[in-house]
């Protein structure tokens, strides 16, 4: 933006909304910031506010250490019950789902569940003799 207005190639708050791609109170902010306090406020980043996450540092790794290990949970609830147990946190189901799927981008694999009365081998066998459909037994309008 200080680059187009020394150039010239815009004068006005509405041409650098426009070359920006900002809106124009937006443009006209970050000028009246520069005229106040110089470039050095325009490239300040500022710190967050708000509350602290729930599950960070040394928990967070720890975490996603316990998550790498091949036994792992077994569900989002047992992660809720070991960060209680080992880690001294008390932390919403909600809070302990967003983080470990979403912020650690890990997934709780648990195999299903296997009918008691099953054959050894009847999944192997049956899916050997699988034949995938053929698509001429569809017709197409």
């Amino acid at each position: 933006m200080l680059w187009w207005l020394k150039t010239g190639q815009a004068k006005r708050v509405e041409q650098l909304a426009q070359l920006s791609g900002c809106h124009r109170t937006t443009v006209s902010r970050w000028l009246r910031q520069y005229r106040q306090s110089g470039l050095a406020a325009l490239v300040k980043v500022a710190s967050r506010s708000g509350r602290p996450r729930a599950i960070s540092g040394e928990v967070l790794a720890a975490l996603e250490r316990e998550l790498q290990d091949p036994e792992g949970f077994s569900s989002y609830g047992a992660v809720q019950q070991w960060l209680a147990a080992v880690q001294g946190q008390l932390v919403p189901y909600k809070t302990v789902h967003k983080t470990v799927r979403y912020r650690l981008k890990a997934k709780l694999k648990v195999p299903r569940p296997v009918f008691q009365k099953q054959t050894p081998g009847a999944c192997e066998s049956f899916q050997q003799t699988l034949q995938p459909r053929s698509a001429s037994r569809f017709r197409q309008p």
